[in-house]
Formats: C-alpha cells, structure tokens, sequence
C-alpha cells in the first residue's frame, strides 16, 4: 500500500510543469505554442527570458530530485525497498513526460532525470550532467547532449552500484528520453536542429 502511494506521490510531483507555470508565472507564450512547443527549459529559453528558463530548469531538476529525497527519507519509515525507490524515480520522471495537470501533453525530462539520478546517488547525476555538459558547450545542441547522456547514465549506474532494479529503472528512463528525442534526432541527421540559444520563430 505504501509503495503504491508513493509512487502515486512521485508521479503528482512530476507533474508539475515549470515551463509552463514559470512562463505564466513571467507573462509569456505558453512554451507548447512555439519553437520545439515542448515545455522546458531549453524552449523557454527560446523566448529570450534567460531568468524564466533557469526557473524552469531548476524547478524540473529539483521534483525529480525531490521525490526520490523524500521516498528514501522516508523508506525506513515506511518499509520502502529497492523496488519502490525504483518505482519512484521511474514515477516522477513520467509524470513530468504524461502530467496529468497539463492534459498529459509534457516535456522530454531532461532536466528531471537529471534531479532523478543526482537524487539517486550524487556521484551518478553529476557524472551524467558532465557529459550533457562537455557534449552541450561542444556542439551546441541541447538534444544530442540529452541522448548521450541518456546512453550514459544507465552505464554510470552499472559501474557504480551493479544490476539492480533501479538500474532498470535507469535504463527505461534513457529509453524514454531517446524516444522523445525522436524528432531531433531526424532533425540531426537532416541538419536542422535549432542549437541551445536560438530565438523562437
């Protein structure tokens, strides 16, 4: 029982999208209306409110850090195993993908895996945003650093910790991210991804 409300719990949190609620928050477009029309951070920044964009970042990294912070601060508590911590990073990271808040219309979940895996362990997140990171201010494309860091971080969790449920919490939630970077990923491969900073049309 506790292990369904705890995931039910994680999956509320991650429905929260800053994007859009910062950009209310700020008097500007709705991000689903313009550019990718994906609500994040990246988006917002196309904007050209670089405050909004790092509240939106910000917002979606600390739901997914804050949900995996609570489940394992109370686990004990609740007899919470290795399963339903699984089940709560895996929860919040959909919730921020399907919210139900926003008509289950959400973002790619960069930014809440990112809390997810910091959350997880802080030698794992850090691990990951430094490869989003070097890839990012290397390239300059925002997705094609989300996907290898999304190939990464199951690798990091491995040499880490070893197989274990989380890690295939892990790896469906670089699977995920992969599958809603496909679009990007065509418009990689055709030459037309908009790179981090660009303005929206």
């Amino acid at each position: 029982m506790y292990t369904l409300i705890a995931i039910l719990l994680a999956y509320l949190i991650g429905s929260v999208s800053f994007a859009v609620v910062v950009s209310h928050a700020f008097g500007l477009s709705d991000p689903r209306t313009y550019g990718s029309k994906n609500p994040g951070a990246t988006n917002v920044l196309r904007s050209g409110h670089k405050a909004a964009a790092i509240l939106t970042l910000l917002g979606d990294a600390l739901k997914g850090w804050f949900a995996v912070w609570l489940a394992q601060h109370f686990s004990a508590q609740f007899g919470l195993d290795t399963m339903a911590l699984a089940g709560v990073a895996l929860a919040v990271f959909i919730g921020h993908l399907w919210p139900v808040f926003f008509k289950f219309i959400g973002g790619k979940g960069v930014a809440t895996a990112a809390g997810v895996l910091i959350g997880i362990d802080s030698w794992l997140g850090l691990a990951t945003l430094a490869t989003w990171l070097i890839i990012a201010y290397a390239f300059r494309y925002s997705s094609l650093a989300a996907l290898m860091a999304s190939l990464f971080a199951p690798l990091y969790y491995g040499f880490l910790f070893g197989p274990d449920p989380m890690m295939l919490a892990v790896l469906i939630m670089s699977g995920l991210l992969i599958y809603r970077h496909r679009q990007n990923i065509a418009n990689l491969m055709a030459g037309k991804e908009s790179k981090i900073g660009s303005k929206k049309k």
